[in-house]
Formats: structure tokens, sequence, C-alpha cells
């Protein structure tokens, strides 16, 4: 697992990344532009991944390379997040079947959701054809995985 202060940190197989928010992330009236909230929850997926001892750069450069593509998402927006406020981005890679990685994600701040997420990832070639996991991703991620029902 990493360390660095960047990446977050696992409260059990829940990651955890702080997140700041910026002028540059904001309408013209303070609250965070919609889109936004998919970088965060993208930076969350990739910290997630990073702290768990999987590396994009690494998977790509395999005998059989793999990569990521999102091909589902379910967002809800409950509360908007405003300029300077100090969030959480949680993440939890909840099940594997065959290509695909379920995952659930959710903004917070101070313990209040903001944004939830539900989204479906591919593991696919670099030709951009869906491929069973390579095994060390499986491994890697098996102690995070859980079968049963969402983490939020």
């Amino acid at each position: 697992m990493s360390d660095e202060p960047s990446s977050g940190r696992f409260d059990g197989r829940i990651h955890q990344l702080p997140v700041r928010i910026y002028y540059e992330d904001t309408d013209f009236s303070g609250v965070v532009y919609h889109a936004n909230y998919l970088r965060y929850f993208e930076r969350g997926r990739s910290d997630f991944l990073r702290a768990a001892g999987i590396h994009h750069n690494e998977l790509a450069a395999a005998a059989e390379p793999t990569a990521f593509a999102v091909n589902k998402m379910e967002l809800d927006f409950l509360r908007p997040a405003r300029i300077d406020d100090a969030l959480v981005v949680k993440t939890a890679f909840e099940t594997m079947r065959g290509p695909r990685i379920f995952i659930s994600q959710a903004i917070e701040k101070f313990d209040e959701t903001l944004v939830t997420l539900k989204v479906q990832v591919c593991c696919i070639s670099l030709t951009g054809r869906a491929k069973k996991p390579p095994g060390v991703l499986l491994e890697r991620l098996k102690p995070f995985l859980e079968p049963s029902a969402s983490s939020f």
C-alpha cells in the first residue's frame, strides 16, 4: 500500500481522498460546476488503484496491455459543493464480473453526502476490446472487493 500523501488513505476497504474546491472548479455563483465532480471521482478511482499497488503505466506496459474504459455511470447530485469546501471522495470497489468492475463512490463534506456515483468500468486491450482482468489486478483488488450490497 502506498503512503503517498496525495493518494489518500484506506479506512477498511474504502479509500478516502481529500479534495479542496478552488475558484477554477466553480461557476460564477461559487458552486462547483457539475462536470468537475466526474474529475474528483476519477481521481478517487485512480488513487485507490495507486494506493492498492496497481499502476496504470505497469498495466499498459505488460505483455498483454490492459487499460480501463468507463461504460456506465449513475450520478445523484444531492447537495452542492462550494468554493473553499474541503471534501472527501470515498471509493469502494464492489465486485468484478468478467471484464467489468463495479465501483461505488461518494463525495462528502463533514460526513454529509453531496454526490453519489455508481460506475461500471471495463478492462480493455489497447485496441479497445474487452478483456479479462490480468492476474496482478485480480490479486491486488481481491482484499477490497465485497460481493454483497453497495458500500454507500
